[in-house]
């Protein structure tokens, strides 16, 4: 079990980096983010000055919680680190060099996760002296906010750190999606490219606007979707008989849907479109309005989906004195 108050080691300040910072300070964590950039530390300060009122919505208190804090050299991590969550950019090669580093300035216990979107985990852990330590876990944007983490092993992970990787991300109230084989992009990234490949088709063949097809998933099917799944809808779809029902009533139709789905290419014309789509919807072109207004209304959504007896926020940051 990795300690509930052990230091935390985020390796790379960028978006990801500094929001997972916020998320292991307000459980308690102390958290180092190391980046030599020298506008790393603005940044960390940034994202949880913006994550705080997220924070307090989700029921943490964090009035007395030392802020995650920016270390520009590898010689400075606290030497009891016992948790390492790397947070670089999508590149193979970039990871493997840098946890190679990194390793020999954390203890050989310490777990290594890794917050790449699709990379193979067997391809990260193969420059560590200890490979079974490294572990996927990724999580949805922004870490501070959204509760859910996938983790993966690799070729040479162990089984242990599997465990604790979970039992970390538990401990701080994610809710942990544990895959069982390695695959690019892992799960929920799939699940999103595979809506997000139909809506770029239905937007470049001129079916509807790119305005229209996001009220489409917002208002048609984000709703359910908090609460039933893909598969839970269609099981409902077919009432007292469920699932068994739909299938005869129309898995055929569906099966011409599914023929019917465009393999868009992102093309400089494609991009194009989109990117104009974008600019053309007052709901969409201002993207720092829209992430406030992600920060403001999902918490509601998290805490109502909780329920009163197990609110997200007060599960996420119990420690054992004091409640963040």
């Amino acid at each position: 079990m990795v300690d509930a108050k052990a230091p935390v080691l985020i390796v790379g300040g960028g978006t990801i980096g500094c929001g997972w910072a916020a998320a292991f300070a307000a459980a308690g964590h102390s958290v180092q983010v190391y980046d030599p950039a020298p506008e790393t530390a603005a940044r960390v300060d940034l994202v949880w000055q913006k994550a705080l009122p997220v924070l307090e919505r989700l029921g943490g208190d964090c009035a007395e919680v030392p802020p995650p804090s920016h270390i520009a050299r590898l010689d400075h991590v606290e030497r009891s680190v016992a948790f390492v969550q790397e947070a670089l950019p999508e590149r193979l090669e970039l990871k493997k060099d840098v946890l190679a580093e990194v390793e020999r300035h954390v203890p050989a216990d310490a777990v290594i996760a890794s917050s790449t979107s699709g990379l193979s985990p067997s391809d990260i852990q193969d420059a560590l002296v200890h490979p079974e330590r490294l572990v996927i876990g990724h999580p949805c944007n922004p870490p501070y906010l959204m509760p859910v983490v996938e983790i993966c092993a690799g070729a040479k992970t162990s089984a242990v750190a599997m465990d604790r990787a979970d039992a970390f991300y538990t401990g701080i109230g994610k809710t942990v999606l544990r895959l069982r084989r390695e695959m690019p992009g892992h799960l929920v990234n799939r699940l999103q490219a595979a809506l997000w490949r139909e809506a770029v088709h239905l937007a470049a063949e001129g079916v509807a606007s790119v305005e229209d097809i996001e009220k489409a998933v917002t208002k048609g099917l984000a709703a359910r979707w908090c609460v039933t799944g893909p598969t839970a809808i269609f099981h409902l779809a077919g009432g007292d008989a469920g699932l068994a029902k739909f299938f005869d009533d129309l898995g055929p139709e569906v099966e011409k849907w599914w023929a019917s789905l465009g393999a868009p290419r992102l093309d400089a014309k494609t991009r194009a479109a989109l990117i104009e789509g974008v600019a053309q919807s007052p709901d969409l072109a201002d993207a720092e309005a829209l992430a406030s207004l992600r920060d403001a209304r999902v918490p509601d959504i998290l805490n109502l989906l909780s329920g009163p007896e197990s609110r997200n926020g007060a599960k996420h940051y119990k420690r054992e004195e004091e409640t963040c």
